[in-house]
């Protein structure tokens, strides 16, 4: 075994000397007139003689932690809530023999290429020594074919009752220090349960939250493990932290927190973030879970509140004091797409967050805010856990490289939010603000939204035949709004889907009143027999008057205007060249020559204001047509 100052001896009698009932109300009337001294967990060890017995009665050694448990006591009270009560002595153990015949339900799921681990469980039920006398449906099986080096058997404990596979434990005496620490647990509520091993616990996690707090997250992990094993007070909210910003997807429980006002404005929103976003959402499902949080101790109508506003993406997560106001300011930076800046911003603002009591190690509140959550990453969720706060001293770590490539070279490449045959459109405005571009291009009373997915925003937009007052030819963008690191106001649709065709009227006139504005459309060739060409539309207007423009299609290309060398579409559109390559050459000179950029990380995994714009195209003439179709294939999920 790793750890050979194991001795059975002094973990038993130990045992024995912690022992008290689960809890009042377990206790039956004999139990009421027994003290805990009185109940006698184990037996007297059986000798070497009577082990052996067993062994060539069986026809096999035992293995040697289970040799050594017998000796030191022949059998053992486990006394748990669910599961084995009483542990045999060497003379009680026999074969399993697989009476319930699991054998061939276990053997028919293998499947063609089974595991290690599955092969050893369907073969277990016939080979296993059986342990307990006395159990709830359950039996605790030791396993001679699941073997290590050292010759430990595994034991495995099946739940009849249960209807899930056996538990799997390593050895004998991996799973009495496992039924050792459930013993624990069950009464950790227990205000008289208070020994030396509940000590040693308490301490260790009050030294976790401080090497929490000073950065040593690492440290803390296996402390609170631990002491969760034991069900220790606290251990379990303070590693659900440490695991919620390792994995800032995910969701943790943090109990009666919710309840109590220091921690409410961190706790409380993330505890509904989970709820908010359910993609299956069903009415009737929020009274469940504010039925929940009220059982919790929470206020059932602030609780409804947070919910409502978590779901509608108003929710703010606003903490006072310096941190609060750096957190105000990497808002502002992040919900116009500059989120490289906003989390430079929080990281080194990080170590000015205080605790509001013992009960929180980080800033948890910035995961429900709709605009600063999506910024943390499980890498910057690591960050900020290796950053000292609270007043904890250490070392800072680097810093995470941060997410936006420059420049435009990103809309090439796949993601998780988009694909490259999605295509892209995109106005660009110099020197006005965001909030400015909804006046220029959009529809008419076109506002700002609150921040959202831009994919969500596209999904949920009408379709022409939707609205009225729209007519079926006009092709209005719900686009993302932000601010280029070098200045530029955009309006960015990468998720309509929508072709660029002969009715298309350029925005860039009208965007450039205030200053100048440059448009962008890549349509990309589609795969269907019949299709056109792919297209890559420039046009650049200042002043409201077009400078020049070019459109691309296939070989084809259209041009007015005096088009800068660096810009020449025939310079850059080579034949001979790959589509990837040619759209690849423009978005580098589109960079170089006129400093555009789009965040990549805002546009794919963030959130943005939106509005609808004016139509892309221009009503057909008496002389043209257009076809208008729509085809639904049910409601897409976000």
């Amino acid at each position: 075994m790793s750890d050979d100052s194991f001795n059975w001896q002094d973990f038993l009698t130990r045992w024995q000397d912690e022992w008290v009932p689960r809890d009042a109300e377990d206790k039956d009337e004999e139990e009421e007139e027994e003290a805990p001294g009185d109940v006698l967990l184990g037996r007297p060890g059986a000798e070497e003689a009577a082990i052996a017995a067993a062994e060539k009665r069986l026809g096999r050694r035992l293995p040697p932690s289970y040799r050594e448990f017998l000796a030191v006591s022949d059998g053992w009270q486990v006394g748990q809530m669910v599961g084995v009560y009483q542990l045999g002595g060497a003379a009680d153990i026999d074969w399993f023999g697989d009476p319930y015949d699991m054998t061939p339900l276990y053997e028919e799921g293998l499947g063609d290429t089974p595991g290690r681990a599955e092969v050893l469980l369907a073969g277990m039920w016939r080979r296993a020594l059986r342990l307990e006398t006395d159990s709830d449906m359950t039996n605790a099986l030791l396993d001679p074919g699941d073997s290590d080096e050292d010759g430990e058997w595994a034991v495995y404990v099946y739940q009849g009752w249960h209807g899930e596979s056996p538990r799997r434990y390593p050895s004998f005496r991996a799973y009495m220090q496992a039924m050792y620490r459930r013993f624990h647990s069950d009464r950790a509520n227990r205000p008289d349960f208070v020994n030396a091993t509940t000590r040693v616990q308490d301490a260790h996690v009050e030294q976790a939250r401080l090497l929490a707090l000073g950065g040593r997250y690492e440290e803390a992990l296996p402390l609170l493990e631990e002491a969760l094993s034991f069900g220790r007070p606290h251990s379990g909210v303070l590693l659900n932290q440490l695991r919620h910003l390792l994995t800032p997807c995910s969701s943790q429980d943090y109990g009666n927190l919710v309840a109590d006002p220091r921690y409410l404005p961190e706790i409380l929103p993330v505890q509904a973030l989970k709820q908010a976003t359910a993609g299956d959402w069903r009415p009737g499902e929020d009274d469940h879970w504010l039925g929940m949080m009220a059982a919790r101790g929470a206020d059932r109508k602030t609780a409804e509140a947070v919910l409502s506003t978590v779901r509608d993406g108003t929710h703010r997560y606003a903490p006072d004091g310096p941190w609060g106001r750096a957190v105000a300011q990497a808002r502002e930076a992040a919900r116009w797409g500059a989120t490289d800046t906003a989390w430079r911003v929080l990281r080194d603002a990080l170590p000015l967050w205080a605790a509001p009591g013992p009960s929180l190690i980080a800033p948890l509140g910035l995961l429900a805010d709709p605009i600063l959550g999506p910024l943390i990453t499980p890498e910057r969720g690591r960050e900020m856990l290796a950053t000292p706060r609270t007043g904890e001293t250490g070392p800072t770590p680097e810093p995470v490289p941060d997410l936006d490539p420059p420049g435009l070279v990103w809309l090439t490449e796949p993601s998780a939010n988009r694909q490259p045959h999605n295509g892209y459109r995109c106005v660009w405005v110099e020197g006005i603000a965001p909030t400015d571009l909804p006046a220029l291009i959009g529809e008419e009373a076109a506002e700002l939204s609150a921040p959202i997915d831009p994919r969500d925003a596209t999904w949920r937009a009408p379709r022409p035949h939707e609205r009225e007052g729209v007519e079926l030819w006009e092709d209005r963008a719900v686009v993302a709004v932000g601010r280029t690191a070098e200045g530029w106001a955009f309006a960015f649709d990468g998720f309509s889907g929508h072709r660029l065709n002969t009715l298309f009227q350029s925005p860039a006139r009208a965007a450039s009143s205030s200053g100048r504005a440059v448009v962008v459309w890549r349509d990309p060739r589609r795969q269907s027999p019949g299709d056109d060409p792919s297209a890559f539309h420039l046009s650049v207007a200042d002043g409201g008057k077009e400078l020049y423009a070019f459109t691309v299609q296939g070989t084809e290309i259209q041009r007015s205007g005096t088009i800068p060398e660096a810009l020449d579409p025939a310079r850059l559109f080579h034949p001979e060249d790959t589509e990837p390559d040619r759209e690849l050459r423009m978005l580098r000179a589109l960079n170089t020559e006129l400093g555009l950029s789009l965040p990549h990380f805002a546009l794919t995994q963030g959130k943005l204001h939106t509005f609808t714009t004016r139509s892309w195209t221009r009503a057909p003439r008496a002389d043209e047509a257009f076809t208008y179709v729509h085809i639904s294939l049910g409601q897409p999920q976000p």
